[in-house]
C-alpha cells in the first residue's frame, strides 16, 4: 500500500525535478496528481524515466481531500493561497517556498540534520523546505557541530542561475550567445549582466544592507541547527546553470583539526568528501549536477582564529537544495507518522 501524492508546480524546474526524484527513489505511490496554473492545464509532464506521462490539472479546481501529501513548488503567493486549503483537507503540504519557514508552528526540515523536528507538523499540517543555500550548508555543518560545537559561521555563496528559475537560465544562455556574436546583453531577470559576471545581490535588500537571501541563511540555520550559532552571509549570483557553491569559514568552541573534520565528514549522512590536495582534487558545480550528495572539499585549518576551519561545499540546488530535500521529507513523514507503505 502506497501514498496518494500531489506535485504542485509540476511544469517548473523544481516540480519536474520532484517527479524525477520520486521516480528514481521508487517512492511508494498508489496515485499521483500533477498540478499547475490554468495556462498549463492539459499539458503533459514525464514521470522521471518511467515512460509514464502525467496530465497537468488546474490547481484552482483540484480537491485535495483524500490525498496524503502535496509537494509544493509554486512560490510564496501560491502557497499562501493553497497550502492552508490542502492542509485543512488532511493533505500534508511540504512547501518549497519561503512563506512558512520561520513560522514557529511549521517544522523546517533537513532530514539528515533535524529529523525529530518533523513531529510538530500536525500543528499546521505544513512542513517547510529550507532555502537551497541553507540546505546544503547545514548538511555539512551538522556533523561538525555535533563534534565541536559551532560558535560562528562566515559564508560566501556562489549561486547558480537556476535558483532564479527558468527565466534566470534563459537569461544566462541568451546573454552569453549575444556577447559571442556582438549583440547587446541587457539584463531582464537580473539587476546586472550575468553572463561573464557575478552579482552580489540575491532577493531584495533589507534596511541593514543585507539581502533577504542572506537573512534566510542566517535565520534558517539557527532554526534548523542551533539558535546560538552566529551566521553572516554574502550571497552572490554567478554564471553557472546548475549547482550552488559555498566558501564556509567556521569557528568552534572546542578544538577540531582539519584531519578530524575530514574523518567526520567522510562518515556523515548526505555528505560526500572529495578532498585531495592536488589539481582537480575537489568538486565543482559541473560534477554535482544530477547527484544527491552535498560535496565537501578544501577542508583546512584557519590559523587566524582559535578552533577555526575553512571548507568548500557544492550541491545541485535543484536537488538537495529543493526537490530532493522535499522528497526526503516525504519519506521521513511516511516512516515516522503516516506509515502506509509496506
Amino acid at each position: 500500500m502506497g501514498y496518494r501524492i500531489v506535485v504542485a508546480g509540476a511544469t517548473g524546474n523544481v516540480g519536474r525535478e520532484m517527479l524525477n526524484i520520486l521516480a528514481e527513489r521508487e517512492f511508494p505511490i498508489d496515485e499521483i496528481a500533477v498540478l499547475a496554473s490554468a495556462r498549463s492545464q492539459g499539458d503533459e509532464v514525464e514521470f522521471g524515466e518511467t515512460g509514464k506521462k502525467l496530465k497537468v490539472q488546474n490547481i484552482e479546481h483540484f480537491d485535495p481531500t483524500g490525498w496524503d501529501m502535496a509537494l509544493f513548488a509554486i512560490g510564496s503567493d501560491g502557497s499562501k493561497t493553497y497550502a492552508p486549503k490542502f492542509a485543512a483537507a488532511g493533505c500534508t503540504v511540504i512547501d518549497n517556498a519561503s512563506l512558512y519557514r520561520m513560522d514557529p508552528d511549521v517544522p523546517l526540515i533537513v532530514p539528515e540534520v533535524n529529523p525529530e523536528a518533523i513531529d510538530g507538523y500536525k500543528a499546521r499540517n505544513i512542513i517547510a523546505n529550507p532555502n537551497c543555500s541553507t540546505a546544503q550548508m547545514v548538511v555539512a555543518l551538522k556533523p561538525l557541530h555535533d563534534a565541536a560545537k559551532i560558535k560562528r559561521v562566515v559564508v560566501a555563496t556562489y549561486q547558480s542561475v537556476s535558483g532564479a528559475g527558468k527565466a534566470g537560465m534563459d537569461e544566462l544562455f541568451t546573454q552569453s550567445r549575444n556577447i559571442f556574436v556582438g549583440d547587446t546583453a541587457e539584463p531582464e531577470k537580473f539587476t546586472k549582466q550575468i553572463a561573464f559576471n557575478v552579482i552580489p545581490h540575491i532577493d531584495s535588500f533589507l534596511e541593514d544592507g543585507s539581502t533577504k537571501e542572506e537573512w534566510k541563511m542566517v535565520v534558517e540555520t539557527k532554526k534548523i541547527l542551533d539558535p546560538k550559532i552566529k551566521v553572516t552571509a554574502t550571497c552572490v549570483r554567478v554564471p553557472v546553470f546548475v549547482g550552488h557553491s559555498e566558501a564556509i569559514n567556521i569557528e568552534f568552541e572546542d578544538e577540531l583539526s582539519a584531519e578530524q573534520a575530514q574523518k567526520i565528514l567522510r562518515e556523515a549522512p548526505g555528505v560526500m568528501l572529495v578532498d585531495k590536495r592536488e589539481n582537480g582534487g575537489y568538486v565543482t558545480p559541473v560534477e554535482c549536477v544530477g547527484e544527491y550528495a552535498t560535496y565537501v572539499s578544501r577542508v583546512r585549518d584557519d590559523p587566524t582564529v582559535d578552533n577555526g576551519l575553512s571548507l568548500w561545499c557544492v550541491s545541485d540546488n535543484l536537488r538537495k537544495g529543493a526537490a530532493l530535500n522535499a522528497v526526503q521529507i516525504a519519506e521521513l513523514l511516511g516512516r515516522r507518522h503516516l506509515q502506509k507503505a509496506a
